[in-house]
C-alpha cells in the first residue's frame, strides 16, 4: 500500500489551518485507556488549561469531541427544550446555524438581522431581550461569513439580570482575541480548535457556568445500563445521548461514569495546543493577529482591492475582500490552489462570489508567510487581467508595516 502523502500548502483561509509542528508530535505518542491514572492526569490537567483560556473559574470546562458544530449543538440541545424561545441575533451564516440547531431541538426561534457586513447595537439587542423575553440569547461572537465582530461585553449581564441565559459561539475568535468570560458573565461560550488554536478539527472546547449547569441538569436522563439511583427527567430529559452535557458532566467529573471512549490524540493536540497559546501569552496571542491582520490589510489596499464591510467590528483574523469585477471566484480560488499551494476562501448565500475571506489564523501567522502570500496573490491576480492593481506598492507597503 503507498504511504499516504499530502502537498504543503500555505492555508490563509478561516479554518482548518496549519497545525502546530508540536501539536502533531505529541499527536504521535503511545494511547492511552481512557481510564488510565496518566491519561485522568491529562484530562484533568486539560481541563485547567481550558479555564485559563477563556479567563473563567468555570468548573464546567472541557471538551467535546468533535468539531465545533459538536460542540454548538451539544449546548443548544442541552439547554433549549421543545417550546423554550431563543432570540438569535444574525449577521452573517453562523447565526443561521444557531436558528437551524434551536429548531431541531423544538426551540421557538426569534430572529433579528443586520445587512451583511454590519453588526448590532448591543442596546439593539437588549432591547430585543426585553420584547422577545426569550430563555437563552445564542448568538455568534466572531462571523467569518462576513468578517464581522460582535461585540458582546454587555450582553451576559443584561442575560443575567433578565434571567436569560447567554451561548455564545466564540468558534473563531478563541485563541485569536481575549475572551474573558467571567468578566463579561456569559453562561456558556464555544471555542473552536482548527483556527486561531492551531489543532487540528474534531474537539471543541466550551465552558459554562453553574447558573447554566443547574438548568440544564433540570432535564438529566442518566443511560441505561449505567444508571444506578440517579433521579431521572421522564419527559423532557435531553434528547441527544452523544452530546448531553449532563453526562458530559459525569464523564469529566471525578464521578468518571462511563459515556463514551475519548478521543485520546485529540486530548493530546488539545493539550498541547493550550500548553503553547498560554505560554505565548493571551493578550500577546490576541496582539500578534491583530498585527499581521492590520499589516496586510494595508498592503491589500495598496494593491487596489476593496475592504468588504464595517471595518470598525472587523475581525482580527479574517480580511474580506470584495472580488474584482470579471474575476470567476471559484476558478481563481482553484487555480491559485493547484498552481501556488495557497488556498483562500469564498463566502456564502448572498456574498457567495462577491467576496473573498482571507484568514488570519494561529501558528502559521507570520511576517515571512503573510509577504509570500501577498506576493504570490497580487501577482497571480495581475495575471488574470484584472486592471488597475499595484503589486509593487502593495509589497513595498507590507515591507514598511513590517520594517
Amino acid at each position: 500500500m503507498d504511504d499516504l502523502k499530502i502537498n504543503k500548502r500555505l492555508i490563509m483561509t478561516p479554518g482548518p489551518v496549519s497545525v502546530d509542528p508540536r501539536v502533531s508530535q505529541a499527536m504521535s505518542n503511545s494511547i492511552l485507556g481512557q481510564f488510565d491514572y496518566e491519561f485522568v492526569d491529562i484530562m484533568n490537567k486539560t481541563m485547567e488549561l481550558i479555564r485559563k483560556s477563556f479567563l473563567t473559574d468555570n468548573q464546567w470546562s472541557f471538551p467535546i469531541d468533535g468539531t465545533s458544530r459538536a460542540g454548538l449543538e451539544a449546548v443548544i440541545a442541552s439547554i433549549v427544550k421543545p417550546g423554550d424561545t431563543v432570540l438569535v441575533p444574525i449577521i452573517g451564516r453562523f447565526g443561521y446555524l444557531f436558528t437551524e440547531l434551536v429548531k431541531r431541538a423544538g426551540g421557538v426561534v426569534h430572529n433579528i438581522q443586520k445587512p451583511m457586513g454590519e453588526v448590532f447595537e448591543q442596546a439593539e439587542i437588549i432591547e430585543a431581550l426585553d420584547t422577545v423575553k426569550p430563555k437563552v440569547l445564542a448568538i455568534v461572537h466572531g462571523e467569518t461569513s462576513t468578517g464581522r465582530l460582535q461585540p458582546i461585553d454587555q450582553l451576559g449581564r443584561a442575560c443575567k439580570e433578565r434571567g436569560i441565559y447567554s451561548v455564545v459561539d466564540a468558534v473563531a475568535t478563541y485563541q485569536g482575541m481575549v475572551i474573558p468570560v467571567d468578566e463579561w458573565e456569559l453562561d456558556a461560550v464555544i471555542g473552536g480548535a482548527q483556527k486561531c488554536l492551531s489543532i487540528p478539527s474534531g474537539i471543541t472546547p466550551i465552558t459554562f457556568n453553574d447558573r447554566f449547569s443547574e438548568e440544564i441538569n433540570k432535564r438529566k436522563r442518566v443511560e441505561l445500563g449505567i444508571r444506578s439511583n440517579e433521579s431521572t427527567e421522564q419527559d423532557y430529559f435531553i434528547r441527544s445521548n452523544y452530546l448531553d452535557l449532563t453526562q458530559l458532566q459525569d464523564y469529566w467529573s471525578p464521578k468518571r461514569l462511563n459515556h463514551h471512549t475519548e478521543s485520546t490524540t485529540s486530548i493530546y493536540a488539545l493539550y498541547t495546543g493550550l500548553k503553547i497559546a498560554l505560554t505565548e501569552g493571551i493578550e500577546a496571542r490576541a496582539e500578534r493577529h491583530a498585527y499581521h491582520q492590520e499589516g496586510l490589510k494595508q498592503a491589500l489596499k495598496a494593491l487596489g482591492l476593496e475592504i468588504f464591510g464595517d471595518e470598525t467590528n472587523e475581525m482580527k483574523m479574517v480580511i474580506c475582500v470584495n472580488i474584482p469585477d470579471g474575476v470567476d471566484d471559484s476558478k481563481f480560488r482553484e487555480g491559485l490552489l493547484k498552481n501556488y499551494g495557497i488556498e483562500i476562501a469564498g463566502s456564502f448565500g448572498e456574498l457567495q462570489g462577491e467576496i473573498w475571506r482571507i484568514g488570519i489564523m494561529g501558528y502559521a501567522i507570520e511576517k515571512q508567510n503573510i509577504l509570500t502570500f501577498l506576493s504570490i496573490f497580487s501577482l497571480y491576480l495581475a495575471h488574470q487581467g484584472v486592471q488597475n492593481l499595484n503589486p509593487e506598492k502593495a509589497i513595498d507597503t507590507l515591507l514598511a508595516y513590517y520594517a
